[in-house]
């Protein structure tokens, strides 16, 4: 039986739930977060369900890496939960037929529970709790689970009431600038890579920092600072072509995400023309600011093969590219070994 202190807290979250209104990316967040807490788990993570996958769409803990990964219906533990509708426990990852267990090993998960999201009386996601360690959840974890996952339910049925459209663009997209969030880049990204090895064409990948914004923060306030994010946002998304995926992944991180691109002349090309639309100030107020920023790319598949990869090098040459300019010295291709 759950203790007085266990219901109460559950209560608790169902008063934050009712505050945050139609937020539903907040509302997951904050689900994923307490389920760290209250069972003391290593990760959470809520997964929803598109077409015969399920999506990561919140993740808390050890479980943020995995943060637009998608799982199979037919072969996860997840999809498991939402053919029966019920909440499930894996004991131990190795032993259980139930799971994918390379996925398990990948993120060094040995036990888990896993409780449906409903709405409408149809299972549409699940909350997942994981741990390192076997054995870890029983039938007092999963009820907790169980009661934070009808929280999730309830919002998800009065933001799909009362704004579809909104709560798809909520989740999927950046609040200030309008781009698609890092959960929708990795999305598209994992997609463009698939479609690429079987075409067998490349994509790029371009990291960017908007530099400065510190300094606009510090010496103008956080609105100076806001708007020259948007802006820069703007040219950025005005460079580039229709078919790239521009993305705020957070702070003064931003990303590019071209298709169909088998050579670094592509985002070259790109950074030359961003460079030129950066060259004219901006109008806040009354008073004209500089937006300048920093950029780095990565090509698939000589540079890499996954997503994590790719990220990894365009950002390594990203901020190498922004150490050579602040020194002083010759620029650097970005998309250059060493730039």
């Amino acid at each position: 039986m759950l203790t007085a202190a266990e219901l109460l807290r559950i209560i608790d979250i169902h008063g934050q739930v009712a505050e945050m209104g139609l937020d539903q990316a907040g509302v997951m967040k904050l689900v994923t977060q307490t389920t760290l807490e209250l069972v003391a788990a290593d990760g959470a993570v809520i997964e929803i369900a598109e077409g015969d996958s399920l999506s990561y769409r919140a993740a808390s803990g050890t479980a943020v890496a995995q943060l637009g990964v998608k799982v199979a219906l037919k072969a996860s533990l997840s999809g498991e939960c939402m053919r029966r509708a019920e909440a499930l426990i894996c004991t131990d990852s190795e032993a259980d037929p139930r799971v994918d267990r390379a996925a398990c090993r990948r993120v060094g998960l040995r036990s888990m529970v896993v409780v449906p999201l409903m709405h409408l009386g149809q299972p549409v996601g699940v909350l997942k709790a994981m741990s390192r360690e076997v054995g870890h959840f029983g039938p007092r974890q999963a009820e907790l689970l169980t009661l934070l996952a009808r929280v999730v339910g309830t919002a998800m049925y009065w933001a799909t009431h009362y704004g579809q459209d909104d709560l798809f663009q909520r989740a999927t997209h950046d609040d200030l600038t309008g781009l698609a969030n890092r959960a929708m880049f990795l999305e598209q990204l994992r997609g463009a890579l698939q479609r690429a090895r079987r075409t067998q064409q490349g994509l790029a990948v371009l990291m960017l920092d908007m530099d400065g914004l510190k300094s606009l923060n510090d010496n103008h306030g956080h609105s100076v600072g806001d708007a020259a994010l948007v802006e820069f946002a703007r040219r950025l998304k005005d460079t580039a072509r229709s078919e790239d995926v521009v993305a705020r992944l957070g702070g003064d991180e931003f990303a590019v995400l071209m298709p169909s691109i088998s050579e670094a002349g592509g985002p070259a090309q790109f950074h030359r023309r961003l460079q030129e639309a950066l060259v004219a100030p901006f109008d806040f107020r009354g008073a004209c600011h500089l937006v300048e920023g920093s950029c780095g790319w990565a090509l698939h598949p000589a540079d890499g093969s996954s997503a994590e990869a790719l990220i990894d090098c365009a950002d390594q040459r990203m901020y190498a590219s922004k150490r050579e300019r602040k020194k002083g010295l010759a620029d650097v291709p970005a998309g250059e070994p060493g730039a």
